[in-house]
């Protein structure tokens, strides 16, 4: 069962908890945003001389969770009327929502208590010249090294190093 399987809180409530948590923290700038056809919401703000985004996959509404239910025995299933279907919906962005404030409040106790550095914390979230996250370039990389077992190069043009 996801967290906050069950919650009321609306979407804007925990994107705003989210914008009040950065901003009591320090944070100079907050965004929002969200398009529901590509299934992706982002939160960013900037703090400390980084810039900080959050990506975060919402649910499609065509997902076949919303659309049906098993019946009353299990073996067969049943299509759900839209509006049950919207409801459904609305409950997992509900739920993701409050899952991204758990998270982003988890972290900044973690700098707060002295146990993790904000740099830590939030560095596959910091965004880089270019756009793309620490998390986004360095995960392909990533699994190039596993697969091969070879690390990448230090230097450009210097090759790959082995261990």
């Amino acid at each position: 069962m996801n967290y906050a399987h069950d919650t009321s809180a609306p979407v804007e409530k925990s994107r705003a908890e989210i914008e009040r948590l950065v901003v009591k923290h320090g944070a100079g700038q907050f965004m929002s945003a969200y398009d529901h056809a590509r299934g992706l919401a982002q939160v960013g703000w900037t703090m400390h001389g980084r810039m900080v985004r959050l990506s975060i996959p919402l649910p499609l509404r065509d997902e076949e969770q919303f659309k049906h239910r098993r019946t009353a025995y299990g073996f067969s299933w049943r299509e759900l009327p839209k509006e049950k279907q919207i409801q459904r919906w609305e409950q997992a962005c509900r739920s993701r929502w409050r899952a991204i404030l758990l998270i982003v409040k988890a972290k900044f106790e973690a700098v707060d208590a002295g146990v993790s550095t904000f740099e830590h914390e939030f560095l596959a979230n910091t965004v880089m010249a270019d756009g793309a996250t620490i998390g986004e370039w360095i995960q392909p990389q990533l699994e190039a090294m596993y697969a091969s077992g070879r690390m990448p190069a230090l230097l450009p043009g210097m090759g790959e190093t082995t261990r």
